[in-house]
């Protein structure tokens, strides 16, 4: 680091001493990571610009329809996009999904009917589904449970791998199962994201013992982590956010799901109403940052993941239990810290807010957020609101005090943002 980068730091962020010192072991123990990851990169920009070739995208995509929006040609071709890219039969990508929540809920919704089984095979999948399958606090909502869809679970084994044996068993005694849940990421767990070669193993055992189940993945936070996604592997239907990874930093909004076409049309119905799913929707202006925030997207990806490394070796050595480590393999964007003292993590949380691009002034608190059962912090100064492919790090209100880093448009911003959060706690 320049000696006026350093000077900087002190004088414009008060970035303590010690977090100086660990920053130049943490840089020299992970540039040989980095590697690996860039050409992972280097393949996926090269799948999405043969993608956008194979479609002949041009300016003529970046349409503005109103009203109904029939015939947008924007909208049509970026779904062909994404079914390139994903290999797969079809794609709906719309900015109506209002996050990846939503466009997983329509994916559930559109596929299970009354007496149907979900399973969940990573135990209990992220806090803003319960509302959707109904295993939350919240009554008379109209979730899947209240529509007479059933719902099980299998719990991680204690080394937070997928209990295999007892998945198997479960599709073999119970027939009404017919979506498999997998959550490619941690979540608000403590746990490695699945990586792409085990997901293609436990899919595959899953089609051994029931071809007829829909394997349904979460895909959330790990686009463009691996050169294969989960559809390259065999999963019948994936989801995901537009203000994520796959978003570039660019989308102002939206999700996506792929996979097969029955599937994807059965969601489509979710998003819109049956009979019309996938056809209206105008596009407001947007196509233009979804082509885009793509395109860009397997570069950013990897700038988030760089800053994810440097963070868990950095607060590794600051003393902190980290997961992943800086040298595992990754599927996912997120990194936890385990502070196991809940001031330390508010003062972490509130260090990346400070270190934001927008709203640094802002302290954030705790608060009682819709979709959630605990209290949740959430720190993310962003230009658009809630994305956390930017540098974000948030956490729910419990022990042992975890927080969940994740974003950074560039690896530099994230490097800043998390000095300056661990030197809130070093101070």
């Amino acid at each position: 680091m320049l000696k006026s980068t350093i000077e900087s730091l002190n004088k414009n962020f008060g970035i303590h001493e010690n977090a100086i010192e660990l920053y130049e072991k943490a840089m020299a123990d992970i540039r040989d990571e980095f590697r690996r990851y860039d050409e992972i990169r280097e393949y996926n920009q090269l799948k999405v610009l043969d993608a956008f070739q194979k479609e002949r995208i041009s300016e003529s995509h970046f349409t503005n329809s109103t009203g109904y929006g029939y015939g947008d040609i924007g909208r049509d071709s970026l779904d062909k996009v994404y079914a390139n890219i994903f290999n797969c039969e079809a794609a709906l990508v719309r900015p109506h999904f209002v996050n990846g929540t939503h466009a997983i809920g329509a994916a559930m919704f559109g596929n299970l009917r009354p007496g149907d089984t979900m399973l969940s095979i990573c135990g209990s999948p992220y806090d803003t589904l319960h509302n959707i399958i109904g295993i939350s606090s919240n009554k008379n909502i109209g979730s899947l449970i209240e529509y007479g869809v059933k719902y099980k679970q299998v719990d991680l084994t204690d080394e937070g791998e997928i209990d295999l044996e007892k998945v198997v068993s479960e599709l073999k005694k119970d027939k009404t199962i017919k979506f498999v849940h997998i959550q490619r990421s941690t979540g608000y767990g403590w746990r490695k994201a699945m990586l792409i070669s085990d997901m293609e193993q436990i899919i595959a055992e899953i089609k051994s013992v029931r071809k007829d189940v829909i394997c349904f993945v979460d895909n959330c936070y790990g686009e463009f982590l691996d050169t294969q996604e989960p559809t390259d592997v065999g999963a019948d239907l994936v989801a995901g956010s537009l203000i994520k990874n796959i978003g570039g930093g660019i989308a102002p909004t939206g999700g996506y799901i792929a996979g097969k076409e029955e599937y994807v049309t059965q969601a489509s119905y979710r998003l819109t109403i049956p009979g019309i799913g996938g056809e209206c929707g105008s596009t407001f202006g947007v196509m233009r940052l979804l082509y885009q925030g793509l395109f860009m997207a397997p570069h950013v990806s990897m700038e988030a993941v760089k800053g994810a490394i440097f963070c868990s070796r950095i607060m590794e050595l600051a003393g902190y239990e980290v997961l992943p480590k800086y040298n595992d393999q990754r599927s996912d964007i997120i990194q936890a810290i385990k502070f196991n003292d809940k001031e330390k993590l508010i003062k972490f949380c509130k260090g990346i807010q400070y270190g934001s691009p927008i709203d640094s002034f802002v302290q954030c608190e705790p608060w009682d957020m819709p979709g959630y059962e605990d209290q949740v912090i959430m720190a993310a100064g962003a230009f658009v609101q809630g994305a956390s492919i930017e540098l974000s790090a948030d956490a729910p209100i419990r022990e042992p005090y975890i927080a969940y880093l994740q974003g950074g448009l560039t690896f530099d911003h994230a490097k800043i943002g998390v000095l300056i959060a661990l030197s809130k706690i070093l101070k």
